[in-house]
């Protein structure tokens, strides 16, 4: 008779498999739980991910929350995890094929956190322009061969050679009148493939290696994106500095008194960095070498604005009464200088374009340096801007140029740069006084004909948003003309669904860093794209007739505002003083206990107490606590508006 077999459902079956309740962890990172994958809860980055080169989230993701953000971070996931395995298989492949390491670089390990694609590395100018903000990450990883139709007979298989970083170290001195003034050192990674000759497969210049900029603080990696610059020439400006693979020395003769060269020095080595940072990001050392130097050595009245600004600076960190008191009268002797200067050119009327130049630097200077409280005689920005429009008509700047043509060509036909700086004063600084922009006809045509303006290389801000902020400054100076209620609000809607209509799909806002560190300014320009539009929505839903901060919209306006705000480098180093005007447009709509308070100190107090109080964003944080107070004794009943608090206490600031 055959023994029974044992039941494998028994209980009491000695056969049966010790099994134990297995408790899910629910502090993993969230990119391992969208992977459904066990985390090791390693910090700052889990095991996982920095093997496979993924971006390590342990605090709450936006897209966490949303079914079809997650969906589409999945598939980004798999698409870096697909890559990076890729890559791990031709290094398997080429060391076992004995591939041999270049002499020149036998010193460079291959990692996957700073793989790139040989694609990446000859992608064409033309095909999608460097200064669009619709580019897509995803297919910067895996560009399809049909965008490149001039090339893709030429290029080698992908992934057919081993990847290796390479350094390159740029060093730049600059001397004025033989002497030496600063010396710049950054160090550049680049990664790329061991490629055959390189005749063999691409055209001289495709290759080039491209500037990166490298942040120093640790930063939180996100997916690989190339860091790109826009390109070199984009404004009309001198040509740019050489390439940087050897040590630059750039000669300027700029004549000048000795007595004044410590000014020159001053302004050269601390106020230049502070004034165009995001151009300076996009195309480094352009605003130097390129803008601000050759308008130093041939522009006297230039010079002297630039020394004016230097004292300014130099007065507001100093300590000695003696001292400062000097520095108040270089101030007020180069300040009378320049104006001369400038009247005496526009009473030649023959050069119209360096008085131009040397009055936008007198507006967009003083915005960049001076304590609120510095008590420094200076002519209002707006009696400049008369002077900025009146030469800007006889330059006929405002030409409007077709953009196939102006996104292929530079010189002559590209982006004026003083036309750019100009529209960017004139929009923003319509809002100050609540009134139409001097040239709003003219930006008008470029948003219906689709012109840019070059506003979004810089200053960050994309030119769709600021032709529109233009539209909502000529409906505040309808509104005060007496338009009616009924037209207003029609206006209104009207312009937040083409607000809406500039809004980017879903996964836009980003960590502004690649997986090296290194600072992406594709990615900062969409970030702060998105703080400038909510800026413009609330700034729109103020014109509404019963406008309360209070209100439901605005409220979560301002939460998303301070939400993205996480996507924006703080610090000394970081890019606070390039959104005085969101600031200033959302901080007046904060109440008390409101998010954005919260995190805007944190900022605050991420900034050294030279930077807090310095400029623009000085005086808009003085603004912005004089009318917290006021709105504090108005008990919240009624709101008191941030230009009414200007006018009362006689400020005439330009916040930008």
């Amino acid at each position: 008779m055959a023994a029974a077999k044992p039941n494998p459902l028994d209980m009491n079956n000695p056969l049966k498999p010790n099994s134990k309740m297995h408790r899910r962890s629910r502090s993993g990172c969230f990119t391992c739980r969208l992977r459904r994958k066990k985390c090791d809860e390693g910090k700052p980055m889990c095991k996982a991910c920095r093997h496979l080169g993924l971006q390590c989230e342990y605090k709450r993701p936006m897209w966490w929350s949303n079914t079809e953000q997650r969906r589409q971070q999945k598939e980004v996931v798999k698409n870096i995890i697909r890559h990076t395995k890729l890559n791990e298989k031709t290094e398997k492949m080429m060391s076992l094929g004995g591939a041999d390491t270049p002499p020149t670089l036998s010193h460079s390990v291959p990692t996957s956190d700073t793989y790139s694609d040989i694609l990446d590395r000859t992608r064409a100018a033309s095909v999608e322009s460097p200064h669009s903000l619709s580019f897509d990450v995803v297919d910067h990883i895996h560009p399809p061969m049909m965008h490149y139709p001039g090339y893709a007979a030429a290029l080698p298989p992908p992934n057919l050679f081993s990847p290796y970083d390479v350094d390159v170290k740029t060093e730049r001195q600059t001397f004025v009148n033989d002497v030496p003034t600063r010396r710049d050192s950054s160090m550049s990674t680049f990664s790329t493939f061991q490629p055959p000759p390189f005749a063999t497969f691409a055209p001289s210049g495709l290759m080039d290696a491209w500037p990166v900029t490298e942040e120093p603080e640790q930063v939180t990696p996100a997916e690989w994106e190339l860091p790109v610059t826009t390109d070199v020439g984009y404004f009309d400006v001198h040509p740019p500095p050489p390439p940087p693979t050897t040590t630059t020395r750039q000669a300027v003769m700029i004549d000048i008194d000795e007595a004044d060269r410590p000014l020159l020095d001053h302004f050269l080595n601390h106020v230049l960095r502070l004034i165009f940072p995001v151009f300076e990001l996009n195309q480094p050392g352009m605003a130097r070498d390129g803008l601000v130097l050759p308008a130093l050595e041939t522009n006297r009245c230039y010079l002297h604005v630039a020394l004016s600004v230097a004292a300014r600076h130099w007065k507001s960190l100093e300590c000695d009464p003696s001292r400062s008191e000097e520095l108040h009268n270089d101030f007020s002797r180069h300040q009378v200088a320049a104006v001369r200067e400038v009247c005496g050119a526009l009473e030649r009327d023959t050069d119209h374009a360096a008085p131009l130049e040397a009055t936008l630097a007198m507006i967009m200077f003083q915005c960049a340096v001076g304590r609120p409280d510095d008590a420094l005689p200076a002519i209002a920005w707006h009696q400049h801007f008369q002077v900025v429009s009146d030469l800007v008509h006889r330059l006929d700047l405002c030409a409007i140029v077709d953009p196939q043509h102006q996104q292929q060509q530079s010189g002559p036909d590209a982006p004026s740069f003083n036309m750019a700086l100009t529209s960017w004063i004139d929009i923003l600084g319509a809002t100050m006084h609540g009134r139409s922009p001097v040239f709003a006809h003219h930006y008008r045509e470029k948003h219906l004909v689709g012109t840019s303006s070059g506003l979004c290389e810089l200053m960050g801000c994309d030119d769709r948003i600021m032709y529109l902020i233009s539209e909502m400054a000529c409906l505040e100076g309808l509104k005060r003309e007496g338009m009616d209620d009924i037209s207003l609000c029609e206006h209104v809607r009207g312009l937040g669904l083409r607000v809406g209509e500039t809004e980017p799909g879903p996964g836009a806002v980003d960590y502004p860093y690649s997986a090296t560190g290194a600072l992406r300014p594709r990615q900062l320009a969409r970030n702060m794209t998105a703080i400038f539009r909510f800026a413009a929505r609330i700034y729109l839903c103020s014109l509404i007739p019963g406008y309360h901060p209070s209100q439901a919209n605005i409220v979560d306006l301002l939460t998303n505002l301070a939400e993205t705000l996480e996507f924006i480098p703080g610090g000394p180093d970081g890019y606070d003083q390039c959104l005085v005007w969101p600031y200033l447009i959302a901080g007046s709509a904060a109440v008390e206990g409101s998010s954005f308070r919260r995190i805007f100190q944190n900022r605050l107090d991420r900034l050294g107490d030279e930077q807090i109080m310095s400029g623009s964003f000085g005086r808009m944080v003085r603004l912005l606590e004089e009318v917290w107070h006021e709105n504090e004794l108005a008990g919240g009943q009624v709101h008191v508006h941030w230009r009414d608090v200007m006018q009362q206490r006689g400020w005439d600031d330009l916040l930008i």
